[in-house]
């Protein structure tokens, strides 16, 4: 029973990731091996945060005392821009255009995070004596995740664009920022609610999907233009 249960969950979280890859048309642009260099330059960007999370905001007294430093918070979420920087990399780094080059990018970065803060997690905990819903609920964010880091690589390429519109500037600037502080925003309002877990995994599936549909027609109103569909 436990390996069924850690079988589904590892299910509910790569095979989403393999079909993404298979039917988005990836695989005919022999894109796997960008997924992994996408995947080794998310690896470095984190062990950059991390460094510098430990260097200039080690935890608090008010945090041990169980305490919300408000400031402290917003600053360390300001860190995870980083993560704007190394989709850019990566978006340089790929030869091409249209939607293969930011799928590519959004895979393989959201691909190695699945692996590094999922895998564990699911082969220690979902392996128990006793099934637990939280498994299946990481599994289901993770799929939230893909959406969301393919929208955050969108936004850094149309932001990176010259041709976008000057009307659309601010709302792609505005737009990225949400996601880069997705985290923050999300975690700071269920602390303030009684909302269950599956109400909370249904808060950051909206908060995504708010992003990720104007992302796309943003996208697609570039793209039909200068012809790259």
């Amino acid at each position: 029973m436990t390996l069924y249960h850690f079988g589904n969950c590892l299910a509910l979280v790569y095979i989403p990731y393999h079909l993404t890859y298979k039917y988005s048309g990836l695989s005919e642009y022999g894109a796997f091996w960008k997924c992994i260099q996408a995947g080794g330059i998310y690896i470095l960007t984190q062990l950059c945060k991390m460094l510098i999370l430990a260097t200039f905001f080690p935890t608090s007294d008010s945090s041990l005392n169980g305490q919300v430093d408000m400031f402290g918070e917003i600053l360390k979420a300001t860190v995870d821009v980083a993560d704007v920087f190394g989709l850019y990399l990566v978006l340089s780094g790929i030869p091409g255009k249209g939607h293969a080059k930011l799928l590519t990018a959004g895979l393989g970065w959201a691909g190695a995070e699945a692996v590094l803060t999922r895998f564990l997690l699911l082969w220690i905990g979902a392996r128990g004596a006793e099934f637990d819903w939280k498994y299946i609920q990481k599994s289901l964010e993770s799929n939230i995740n893909l959406v969301q880091h393919i929208t955050t690589g969108s936004l850094v390429w149309l932001w990176t664009r010259h041709d976008l519109k000057k009307s659309l500037v601010p709302v792609v600037s505005t737009m990225l920022l949400l996601a880069s502080y997705r985290s923050l925003i999300v975690d700071l309002f269920l602390a303030n609610t009684d909302f269950g877990a599956w109400t909370s995994l249904a808060i950051k599936a909206g908060y995504t999907l708010g992003l990720a549909l104007p992302t796309l027609k943003i996208y697609a109103g570039i793209a039909a233009s200068i012809g790259i569909f």
